[in-house]
């Protein structure tokens, strides 16, 4: 098209204004259908390993853009079924007093005939009933059933419906808060639902699909479309352990642990919370990335409980003047502000001053992040750590254990911390300088 627009040698024009620029139109259409097949078939599902429920959308070439549309279109109707619908009762007590009673209940006379009756300011208990509502996705053909902790906080009674309208009464299999999530059992046979995907192979500007029972029943199933915003991100005070994804994928009151899923219709994450100034959404929601998901349900379900590796060394961020005091080129990492005697840690020979920048290879970012990395690699893990001593890129290599209870006492100095709120050390040279 563009070749029939150029000027011929004896310098007239092969096409008028008019045919030119419904040329050019036609090139650009050609131009962005070949993007858009290039982008969305690099990541194409193969015919060995299916997902569960079956998702072979991207086997077959997207070529226009109703391609895409019925890509998305069959990727919502093939995982809706291992979406369920979370709700909960709660029983509250509440003692009041009643001023009001029968007037004459105490009057002797009045008791002699008709018996003792209440006293008037004898406490009385009234019980109200409140209900909850969010999300849940189906991660096993056993009933096996993953959601936010938060959804099922306190609750007395947990149901669970599924897409075809059948209601479960559902069992806790085992709760972990400091990622928020919890796992829940129901009694059925068959069920669909959705494999695992890896989180941690996703990009920022990933096409993603939030599915859940936003603001209420009658609005469950609803799905949602967006990117992956960011990776990653942590210290948003939602829970001890964070590595959330980010999406501006809509998100909502009720949306809490349904699925965020990728092309694939593979689960990459769990929606768990949003940013919002009115209480409605507004372009961010965050994801528990489906690796750290996926890690504390197996722990739960063969443990009982969630056993998270453990290093042995209390950190800190590194802020600017860290840096600066330091040496370092950036503000990244955790620096290493004591060890842990008898800890991997200490085995391994870090110090306190040490600045820990990566583990098997992925860039460290802060201490959270680190902290995050460690618990989800569990004990016995073998791990390599990447830090930079006075100047000095060194590796060091060790085995982590499992982490203590919380409350648990794991060095003199530590016991000190937990009863104290802070920890004391010499005055080295290294320190003074």
């Amino acid at each position: 098209a563009l070749d029939l627009l150029r000027y011929s040698n004896r310098g007239s024009l092969i096409m008028n204004n008019k045919v030119k620029s419904f040329w050019l139109r036609v090139a650009a259409v050609v131009v962005l259908l070949a993007a858009f097949s290039v982008v969305l078939n690099s990541g194409t599902v193969t015919g060995e390993d299916k997902t569960p429920v079956e998702t072979e959308i991207l086997d077959r070439p997207i070529n226009t853009l109703r391609d895409l549309n019925n890509a998305f279109v069959d990727i919502s109707a093939k995982v809706k079924p291992a979406v369920v619908t979370v709700s909960t009762e709660r029983i509250l007590r509440q003692r009041y007093s009643n001023p009001f009673g029968f007037p004459f209940a105490n009057d002797p006379f009045f008791q002699r005939f008709f018996g003792p009756g209440q006293r008037q300011d004898q406490p009385r208990e009234r019980e109200f009933r409140q209900e909850g509502l969010g999300s849940g996705v189906i991660v096993s053909h056993e009933g096996y059933i993953i959601t936010n902790n938060h959804v099922i906080a306190q609750a007395d009674s947990i149901f669970v419906q599924t897409h075809d309208g059948k209601r479960y009464s559902a069992t806790v299999v085992g709760t972990d808060q400091q990622t928020d999530i919890a796992v829940l059992r129901i009694e059925a046979d068959d069920l669909p639902y959705l494999r695992f995907g890896n989180s941690d192979e996703l990009n920022v500007g990933e096409i993603v699909l939030a599915i859940g029972s936003p603001m209420s029943q009658s609005l469950a199933y609803t799905v949602t479309q967006g990117i992956v915003s960011a990776t990653g991100r942590s210290n948003v005070g939602l829970a001890e352990y964070e590595d959330f994804i980010q999406t501006d994928a809509a998100i909502n009151p009720g949306n809490s642990g349904g699925p965020l899923v990728n092309l694939d219709g593979d689960l990459i994450g769990i929606n768990t919370a949003i940013v919002s100034r009115s209480g409605g959404f507004q372009g961010i929601g965050f994801a528990v990335p489906s690796r750290m998901a996926e890690s504390v349900m197996n722990s739960l379900v063969s443990e009982g409980r969630v056993v998270r590796g453990w290093l042995g060394v209390y950190i800190q961020d590194v802020s600017e003047d860290i840096a600066l005091a330091f040496g370092l080129e950036e503000n990244r990492g955790a620096l290493v502000s004591e060890v842990v005697p008898g800890s991997p840690a200490a085995d391994a020979g870090l110090q306190a001053g040490d600045v820990i920048i990566g583990v098997e290879g992925r860039e460290i970012e802060d201490a959270t992040e680190l902290k995050s990395t460690i618990a989800a690699s569990g004990p016995d893990s073998k791990v390599n750590l990447a830090i930079l001593r006075e100047g000095d890129r060194i590796t060091r290599s060790l085995t982590l254990t499992e982490r203590p209870e919380e409350g648990t006492a794991v060095a003199g100095e530590g016991d000190l911390r937990d009863l104290l709120g802070f920890a004391t050390s010499e005055v080295d040279r290294q320190l003074a300088d």
